[in-house]
């Protein structure tokens, strides 16, 4: 079975380079098959599904913080690869119709059909800047957009004074074919002229928020400003539709803080998402060497970067005083040592796959899988690796209009994960 997926995906390779790009691009034979391990005996309670050693000999704050029990997925399910000729997508979401629109790094924007037909890039976007880890990042679909055909994205931005994370908004021309009265709604200031740590996920809470996560920019001479409330770098920040700060943010009464921020604390948060049960927002984000976190959004809480991680320095040396508690810092909810490299994520509500309800489905980038968590009481209690051995960089999953799970990968694959 093996060796025939192989095959059906180089196929589909071979087929999509022989097309030229038209108004949508068709992949004549979508790769089909069942991802192992998509059937077979639950074994909730095993060996954690990490087996390489951790950076480091730090202890978790509570039990299941790292390397909980393995779970399987017993339903048989499949994966389909519906196209390969994105262009470094970073970002994808619903369309009111049940289609996907996806954002890609250099600065584009398509639409693609849940078969993989995609449409040609959507123009009017404002210039991005795509070096490093810069570009066209997250999007969301305004949820009036049937009155109002907003769309707003989250881009890396280039000024005089440097490089920042912006959010734009625009209405969608009723072709599709650009978009209009475009502008800038939200800058994380200050500029600083590294191209790192954007963040640049967005989310649009039960209020009809925006929540958008911003990087700390990476290099020691900045990335203290995540614990500075008079800095929009490490943070969580929450706007309306206008990009004005919410007026019960829950740090605009203090002293100096920017009135925007949500929470802070944050290292490179990559990772946003909705609970459909509870509406509390998750988040996921990147640690140094070891420490990438999960953690469940508390309105005004510190996340402790730099001050705690359980991560190291890329060199091997201890981050700071190499603590990883401190009075007034949230406990991220799991974390990972080695990295997976966590980036977009979303939770199941769909029935077509019942086991999966609830479950938090993550693109790790480093990992080359998806991560299926199973959280019960805000603990996670199972962990799975979905799609591995697909050698892909998975930069984002959204659940779709139809049940069915869509995922994105830097080698620009499109994703359909369904039931069979």
């Amino acid at each position: 079975m093996k060796n025939q997926l192989l095959i059906s995906i180089a196929s589909t390779v071979l087929s999509l380079a022989s097309c030229k790009s038209n108004v949508m691009d068709t992949p004549t034979s979508p790769t089909t098959g069942t991802t192992p391990p998509g059937s077979g005996t639950p074994t909730t309670g095993t060996s954690p599904v990490e087996a390489s050693p951790p950076n480091t000999n730090y202890s978790p704050a509570f039990a299941g913080q790292t390397r909980t029990a393995g779970v399987r997925t017993t339903t048989d399910y499949e994966s389909r690869v519906l196209t390969t000729a994105l262009r470094s997508p970073w970002g994808i979401t619903n369309m009111p119709d049940g289609r996907l629109l996806i954002t890609e790094k250099a600065g584009t924007m398509r639409i693609a059909t849940t078969t993989g037909q995609l449409g040609e890039p959507i123009s009017g976007i404002l210039t991005v800047n795509p070096a490093g880890q810069g570009g066209l990042l997250g999007v969301r679909v305004d949820p009036a957009f049937a009155t109002n055909r907003t769309i707003y994205w989250v881009f890396s931005e280039s000024t005089s004074e440097g490089n920042l994370t912006a959010v734009a908004k625009g209405q969608l021309s009723p072709d599709e074919t650009r978009f209009e009265a475009v502008r800038v709604i939200h800058r994380a200031l200050p500029a600083y002229r590294g191209t790192a740590h954007y963040g640049g996920r967005l989310v649009i809470d039960p209020a009809g928020y925006l929540l958008i996560s911003t990087g700390e920019r990476a290099d020691n001479a900045i990335r203290f400003q995540a614990q500075s409330l008079s800095s929009g770098l490490g943070k969580i920040v929450r706007i309306t539709n206008e990009g004005l700060p919410v007026a019960d943010n829950p740090l605009a009464t203090q002293a100096g803080a920017r009135p925007e921020l949500y929470t802070y604390g944050h290292r490179n948060p990559q990772g946003l998402a909705i609970h459909p049960v509870t509406g509390e927002v998750w988040q996921s984000e990147h640690g140094p060497r070891g420490g990438d976190e999960l953690n469940r959004i508390q309105p005004g809480a510190n996340y402790g970067w730099p001050t705690i991680t359980y991560g190291l320095e890329y060199s091997g040396s201890r981050v700071g005083e190499g603590i990883q508690q401190g009075e007034g810092l949230e406990q991220p909810v799991y974390y990972w040592d080695p990295v997976v490299s966590p980036s977009g994520m979303t939770f199941y509500s769909s029935d077509r796959i019942p086991e999966w309800r609830n479950n938090l489905f993550i693109g790790a980038l480093s990992g080359m899988h998806i991560v299926r968590l199973v959280i019960e009481n805000n603990r996670v209690v199972g962990e799975e690796r979905l799609l591995v051995g697909e050698g892909q960089r998975f930069r984002d999953i959204t659940q779709g209009s139809d049940g069915a799970l869509y995922a994105i990968t830097d080698g620009g694959r499109l994703y359909r994960i369904d039931r069979r």
